[in-house]
């Protein structure tokens, strides 16, 4: 990917988190996406993101696979490990990363083609491996790297740039991610960071497999009249099921909430996830209404955003399949390859 660094200026008046690091800290090189891409408001939001929740830049691995979506990574945390993977076998690369080094915050970037086209195979598995991970689907419904044809999540009757509608039932990246068992699932608007920040901490703050399905129009080829991932067309059909925020453990903040009932879940490491109800009957831990409440907004036209599901007793992968306490890169060459006294002794065990 391209990369043009930032100069090294920042105000003098910048305010500092608790690691003593400026937002600036947080930022990468300069974006080449088009002007006003959908994608660079999502790098804002987690930039912010991580900066209000003063995660160590060289404590985060940034996992992408190939597409616009996939070039993002190289915007934000200049400091962080990175790896661009081949296009749609980014979970696999995030798997193989996360078995060696657990210690790591993992936070991936795909797109709508990496993730339900070429890479859907691999999106299924590291569902159900429940790979402690972030996973942020920037969905435009096009290819803005081959001339905007149609993905995978484009809806039925959508047009495109010349007009020309999509004949094909889409595949909903929520729901798909819903059915496999992901333990979080949301989705929210690119030009809503009043709800993308929160979901973006406590997807970062989530043990288990996390995926926020953002709709982030693409300017250049998907965002004119009769495309329903334009910016006019969300804006106006877009229903939040839960107003959304987020408060760190131990961290005792101020929350201004309009009157109504109000509800909190306790994450595994006693952070809160703090939902305003919109919908008294929507329980965002029930999976089968999560589904039916996607399904019911998608025939009437309808883009339903915010926390569709949590878990807040889900495992990781570590925890399915009983790895040590000390990460794996920790050990000694000698520690990892016993010699065939303790390859032979192994066998002999399963016998």
């Amino acid at each position: 990917m391209s990369y043009i660094p930032k100069p090294k200026v920042s105000h003098p008046g910048l305010g500092k988190n608790k690691l003593g690091l400026t937002v600036r800290d947080y930022e990468g090189g300069l974006s080449t996406l088009c002007a006003g891409c959908g994608h660079d408001s999502i790098t804002a939001g987690i930039i912010q993101a991580c900066f209000e929740l003063s995660i160590e830049p060289h404590k985060v691995g940034k996992m992408s696979g190939i597409g616009c979506s996939s070039k993002t990574p190289g915007y934000f945390l200049s400091s962080a490990h990175g790896f661009n993977s081949v296009h749609g076998r980014m979970p696999s690369v995030t798997t193989g990363a996360n078995a060696a080094n657990k210690d790591i915050t993992y936070l991936a970037v795909s797109g709508d083609g990496d993730t339900a086209s070429i890479g859907i195979g691999q999106f299924a598995h590291v569902i159900r491996r429940k790979l402690n991970m972030l996973y942020i689907v920037e969905n435009n419904g096009c290819y803005g790297l081959t001339k905007g044809q149609f993905s995978a999540t484009a809806d039925v009757g959508s047009k495109n740039k010349k007009g020309v509608p999509n004949e094909m039932d889409p595949i909903d990246p929520a729901a798909f991610a819903l059915q496999m068992g992901a333990g979080f699932v949301a989705r929210s608007f690119s030009g809503d960071k009043k709800q993308l920040i929160p979901l973006i901490k406590a997807g970062l703050n989530y043990k288990g497999f996390a995926m926020i399905d953002v709709i982030s129009p693409c300017v250049t080829f998907n965002n004119h009249e009769g495309s329903t991932k334009s910016y006019e067309y969300v804006r106006e059909h877009e229903t939040e099921v839960n107003v959304l925020d987020f408060v760190p453990k131990r961290e005792e903040i101020s929350v201004d909430y309009p009157k109504g009932q109000s509800t909190s879940v306790t994450l595994h490491d006693g952070s809160q996830m703090i939902l305003k109800k919109l919908d008294q009957n929507y329980d965002p831990e029930d999976r089968l209404e999560a589904l039916k409440q996607i399904q019911m907004h998608q025939k009437r036209n309808e883009v339903i955003t915010g926390l569709l599901f949590l878990d807040p007793k889900e495992r990781d992968m570590h925890d399915m399949i009983a790895t040590p306490s000390k990460p794996l890169r920790d050990y000694s060459l000698s520690e990892l390859c016993p010699g065939n006294e303790a390859l032979q002794a192994l066998n002999k065990s399963w016998r």
